[in-house]
């Protein structure tokens, strides 16, 4: 077992699509020449197999021949030439250690920072603030909690955390709780730092519905999620070490 493999996370809705649609087509796909079709076919079989469940966005090789690469509803999937067989995991260059997987997965989910609504966020600064960071961030969430720990040890920094309540219904009441303080910033913090009760019945206006929207449109399918002034992301409760490595690349 190589260290560098994990199991990935619980099945994507894009994924279920898939399942759904082998199941409705009782896996006719196989019926199609044994040849190996262009891309365009792979994708055009793949999205009547999907149907309105999700998009197929593209199709390309991989370095694996016979294998295809299929970004479903910004989730990446594998699949022969024929369409018929998904593969839901992760490609490992074994030779260098790289997730290929994941580098696709990042360009392929790509933002742009500027169109990010930043007065949605609840905002944080330590030191000069120059090093920009957006987060969604579930106020139940541990390993969201755990990276608020970390951001602590970073200097020259600066958090955006949008408020992303998708693990319990109590998730939404304590956003509300925080948002509707009179100081958000320091109820954030005392909460997921200090575990300090929240207080107040925040029923002021706050905007959840449209950060679980923004979330949803960002392919945010889990929380923690980082991202950066580049428009990448680091799923998951990263360390100071990665994240340094990251900003550090970043050009200015």
């Amino acid at each position: 077992m190589f260290p560098f493999l994990r199991r990935r996370p619980a099945m994507s809705a894009a994924i279920t699509a898939i399942a759904g649609g082998l199941a409705a087509a009782g896996f006719a796909l196989h019926a199609m020449a044994a040849g190996e079709p262009g891309t365009d076919r792979i994708k055009e079989s793949l999205q009547k197999m999907v149907g309105g469940r999700a998009e197929v966005k593209s199709v390309s090789k991989t370095p694996v021949p016979g294998l295809f690469e299929a970004n479903i509803g910004g989730q990446v999937v594998y699949t022969d030439a024929s369409g018929r067989y998904i593969l839901n995991g992760e490609m490992i260059d074994t030779r260098t250690g790289t997730n290929l997987t994941e580098e696709r997965l990042a360009e392929i989910n790509r933002i742009k920072w500027s169109d990010l609504p930043l007065a949605r966020a609840i905002k944080w600064t330590k030191g000069d603030g120059s090093r920009q960071v957006a987060v969604f961030s579930d106020p139940n969430c541990g390993y969201c909690k755990r990276i608020e720990q970390t951001f602590q040890q970073m200097d020259n920094i600066t958090v955006y955390t949008f408020l992303y309540p998708v693990l319990s219904p109590d998730s939404e009441t304590k956003a509300k709780q925080v948002w509707c303080a009179s100081d958000r910033t320091k109820a954030w913090r005392d909460w997921m730092l200090k575990q300090v009760a929240l207080t107040g019945n925040g029923s002021c206006k706050t905007p959840l519905e449209e950060n679980l929207a923004l979330g949803h449109s960002m392919n945010v399918t889990g929380t923690p999620a980082v991202f950066f002034t580049d428009g990448t992301r680091i799923p998951g409760a990263a360390d100071v070490a990665t994240l340094e490595r990251k900003l550090a690349s970043i050009k200015k």
